[in-house]
């Protein structure tokens, strides 16, 4: 359809002359580029950036990473939040090396079988990592289909998105596709416009101050840095009002990023 030819030509003529430097996007390497796409989940760029050079220093490969202590790991990621992000990358490093020989899989299918790896992030590793055509959304992509083909439409369902995605995507680059598809939604935030809110998804994002999600960030924190502590420490520590301490704790016990040990919280090994 001329329409279709239309709009990948301006995406991409807009990505010429406007694309974003990332780190990210000076390599082909897989492994650097997962990494990068679990960091930047719910977390800004300018952010990830820093942590993201930072992070592949000390956990250089799939091998590295997976022979690193929990402890070492978490400290790295301090600063990114949603610490489960960390705890997954690392059970995907040992996945991949001890299941796959060290290479990611390269099918939709044995990505999902990787711990933590569903719809989205499967879709995003395939197209940025391995360079194959892929159908998947985020907040940026999204509002570029919403901007371009439903002008006016209220309610609009993935499902219905989708479809458009898969006719309309460069499959002999997906990558550069997918870049370009970024930047362009990064460009129309810019100019004010949010078409994300006419997706029938569109849900607005709770506040952090005050929410379970600090008081997990603040605890493992707190622990990080001082190797164990005592309940009793951490209730001096950390004003919990809205949330039980104990069940935080509790939680993070359970994700195997703490253990208790001797009537002491420590990061786990």
């Amino acid at each position: 359809m001329k329409k279709d030819l239309l709009f990948r030509k301006k995406i991409l003529t807009y990505y010429r002359s406007h694309k974003r430097d990332f780190a990210w996007r000076r390599t082909t390497d897989p492994y650097a580029i997962t990494v990068s796409e679990i960091m930047l989940q719910q977390t800004q760029v300018e952010r990830v950036e820093p942590k993201f050079v930072a992070f592949l220093k000390l956990f250089p490969t799939w091998r590295a990473l997976d022979r690193a202590p929990v402890s070492k790991v978490l400290k790295a990621w301090q600063g990114l939040g949603y610490n489960r992000r960390a705890m997954m990358l690392k059970k995907m490093a040992h996945a991949v090396v001890h299941e796959h020989g060290g290479k990611l899989p390269e099918s939709k299918e044995e990505l999902e079988k990787l711990p933590g790896i569903g719809s989205y992030t499967s879709g995003a590793v395939l197209a940025f990592a391995l360079n194959k055509p892929s159908v998947f959304l985020d907040t940026n992509i999204r509002r570029v289909y919403l901007h371009f083909f439903f002008p006016g439409s209220r309610k609009v369902s993935d499902d219905r998105v989708r479809p458009v995605i898969e006719r309309t995507m460069d499959r002999k680059d997906p990558r550069r596709f997918f870049n370009a598809l970024m930047d362009y939604g990064t460009y129309l935030a810019e100019q004010g416009e949010n078409a994300n809110r006419r997706s029938k998804h569109y849900v607005k994002q709770a506040k952090f101050e005050g929410s379970r999600r600090k008081v997990r960030g603040e605890v493992l924190r707190f622990v990080v840095h001082r190797r164990s502590v005592t309940l009793g420490e951490l209730r001096k520590k950390i004003t919990s009002p809205a949330h039980s301490l104990e069940g935080v704790v509790g939680d993070l016990i359970k994700e195997g990023m703490l253990v208790r040990r001797q009537g002491r919280i420590a990061i786990a090994k």
